[in-house]
């Protein structure tokens, strides 16, 4: 049985969003009780237990009214998993209905499902959680549409784009995850009862509607073969939580970049108070940056992990659930926090559209060189418009030279355009492309998703 509440360091100024409630033992085992409840309920519905026996199940089925030294003192007893949990549920029942607990089913099957009912809340605040991020990224990409700044490729500068482009990126890689964990969740939250080797031998032919009749009291679908050795879905939630933090950490990282004293273009929120250094008072440190890397490199740790898990052995195999369970909850905490620290810094991201314009001007015209060459191969061919432009470009670079001037002087550029042509090609705001376009559109699909998500829907 495993849990954990480790993820980032509480001490950064972001409120746990709640998933480490989640997964608390108690909570886990309030799951699990949920799930005996279910039982018993859809088997006297079958008549396979007396109803009055399912209602006092459902009526005991509650952590609050059990010993807790009882059980935690089962649990150092016999090492199992879930026998002492049902051996209160049981005694609480009392007779003549406690020997229906648990009737036909096995561990596995109500962990598991009753796992399933925690991550299907942490899937609603994850899903919450992005909505506020598509909130905030919403406004940032509609105030900074047409701030120009440099477009880069390889670290270097390419052509000119817009703030609000960048902006557009992360909404629409977001919009997809949307897409993903809820395409996902019919394959994920399904009920399982298939008893000891997944036969259904302890129920028969009745075990199928039993399952059946879980799913419904709990919301959830029923596995078509409900086999213990069957962890595809668990892991394709992994997977998708995995890209998911790659976006999340990609984000980070470009923030983190950008923050470089060397670039200066933007900064997370440093509230007044915040210390960066013990050492160097002047540090202002990304710290929620730092954080969001570090959550999305664990949760990304985590994929190979769930793979590695689904190869369980024969029928069953306690080595594969234990991993399993295991990257279930370091991700979906891990997610948590990258979830809250990335709507942290889209709701107070401080962008300098002047250290932007410094550092798009830095190679002297240099970043428009596509712009020139286009212009001029219009009279004279893409090719040989390539070759022109190289040669003031490289000339300028190496030598320190003004890249206007070498254009202005090169006659083979000078026969087709004037210096005020020139001039007009230079300037970087007038060679964004669609970035604006895109930008807005990508904030007006954010608030849409934003407000749904909001809405439950």
């Amino acid at each position: 049985m495993t849990t954990t509440t480790d993820a980032l360091p509480t001490a950064t100024r972001v409120a746990d969003p709640g998933i480490r409630a989640l997964y608390r033992q108690e909570n886990r085992w309030q799951a699990w009780l949920d799930v005996e409840a279910a039982l018993a309920r859809a088997q006297a519905e079958l008549g396979i237990i007396p109803t009055a026996a399912a209602e006092a199940i459902a009526a005991k089925a509650r952590l609050e009214l059990m010993d807790r030294p009882r059980i935690d003192e089962g649990f150092a007893r016999t090492g199992h998993t879930l026998v002492p949990l049902v051996w209160e549920l049981g005694r609480v029942v009392g007779e003549p209905h406690g020997g229906w607990v648990h009737w036909g089913a096995t561990t596995q099957n109500i962990t598991q499902t009753g796992d399933l009912l925690v991550l299907r809340q942490a899937h609603g605040i994850f899903l919450t959680q992005i909505g506020d991020v598509l909130q905030a990224m919403a406004g940032l990409a509609e105030r900074t549409a047409d701030m120009t700044m440099a477009g880069r490729t390889h670290g270097q500068h390419a052509v000119p784009a817009t703030f609000g482009y960048k902006v557009a990126v992360w909404i629409d890689e977001l919009l997809r995850h949307v897409d993903r964990l809820r395409q996902l969740a019919p394959r994920l939250f399904v009920a399982m009862l298939g008893g000891g080797a997944g036969t259904y031998a302890s129920l028969g032919k009745a075990g199928p509607p039993v399952q059946q009749g879980i799913g419904r009291l709990l919301g959830f679908g029923s596995m078509t073969v409900p086999s213990r050795a069957i962890g595809d879905h668990l892991a394709e939630n992994i997977c998708v939580l995995g890209i998911l933090a790659a976006t999340c950490g990609k984000i980070g990282r470009e923030i983190y970049t950008l923050m470089k004293t060397e670039f200066g273009e933007v900064e997370e929120p440093v509230p007044p108070g915040t210390v960066g250094s013990s050492t160097m008072p002047q540090k202002r440190n990304p710290k929620l940056c730092q954080d969001i890397v570090a959550a999305s490199a664990e949760i990304r740790s985590l994929v190979p992990l769930a793979l590695e898990a689904m190869t369980t052995e024969h029928e069953a195999d306690r080595t594969t659930s234990l991993m399993m369970d295991s990257a279930e909850s370091r991700a979906c905490i891990a997610t948590g926090d990258m979830l809250g620290r990335l709507a942290e810094i889209m709701r107070g991201l401080r962008v300098d559209p002047k250290r932007m314009r410094a550092n798009l001007d830095l190679g002297g015209g240099l970043i428009m060189g596509e712009a020139v060459m286009l212009d001029l191969g219009l009279a004279i061919g893409r090719q040989h418009a390539h070759d022109v432009v190289y040669d003031a470009a490289q000339a300028a670079f190496v030598e320190g030279k003004s890249f206007s001037d070498l254009l202005a002087a090169d006659k083979r550029l000078t026969a087709h355009m004037d210096a005020a042509a020139i001039a007009r090609l230079l300037d970087p705001t007038a060679y964004t492309g669609l970035c604006a376009d895109m930008a807005r559109e990508g904030a007006a699909r954010a608030r849409a998703a934003a407000t749904e998500l909001a809405a439950g829907r």
